[in-house]
């Protein structure tokens, strides 16, 4: 992306809510990482929907253009911030999908990445928070949207090992709708207290089949 801040109405859709540039050098990386350290507590305390450009400016000691220099507007901030947060998701599902060796084991690794995701928006409020915001804002969903792909086909690649003579097409919409009831599970369960969430994952773990790949 260019250095340079557009104000015009016809940017293209994909530079919204995206990084301007990522730096190379060691000072502005050191700037980059203390926007989002600073935005992350900011996050923490007062929410995504009430952070300000302005507050980061303050309580980071920039400029609004050393601001700019990296984040055109909060949708990027909120996205790169998203996006690490899915980096440590992705690498919990490879993790326990490459454990997989048969119906027993991925059910298993499912059970297991779907206590691990809860945890993990336990420990995190923020990430918790994040994870609504790219649910509310429409220029953020395509994150949400691009995570579930990956693990989608994530779960694909297992499942066309475990069941190589079913077709394709059946086995890509066993794995979206696994991954996308998977995902519904951990957000409904991280609504509610602890107590009564962990029983609410407990018992989608109970619902999971035996056998997932054997679904029509």
């Amino acid at each position: 992306m260019g250095e340079e801040v557009s104000v015009s109405p016809r940017r293209q859709p994909e530079s919204i809510g995206q990084p301007r540039r990522i730096p190379q050098q060691k000072r502005g990386r050191e700037r980059f990482e203390k926007i989002l350290s600073v935005a992350l507590e900011l996050i923490e305390k007062n929410g995504s929907d009430a952070l300000k450009m302005s507050e980061i400016v303050k309580k980071a000691e920039l400029s609004f253009g050393a601001l700019y220099q990296y984040f055109p507007d909060k949708s990027s901030i909120i996205r790169t911030l998203a996006e690490r947060f899915n980096e440590q998701g992705r690498a919990c599902v490879e993790a326990e999908l490459a454990a997989v060796r048969d119906a027993a084991t991925l059910r298993q690794a499912l059970c297991n990445i779907a206590d691990q995701y809860y945890d993990f928006f336990r420990q995190e409020p923020v990430m918790r928070d994040i994870w609504v915001a790219t649910q509310a804002d429409r220029l953020l969903q395509q994150i949400d949207a691009e995570d579930m792909e990956f693990h989608a086909q994530a779960l694909l690649s297992v499942l066309a090992t475990l069941e190589p003579g079913r077709s394709k097409g059946e086995l890509v919409a066993i794995a979206r709708l696994t991954m996308q009831l998977l995902a519904a599970a951990v957000r409904y369960a991280i609504s509610l207290d602890d107590t009564e969430g962990r029983a609410a994952i407990a018992l989608y773990q109970r619902m999971l089949p035996i056998d997932i790949g054997r679904l029509s």
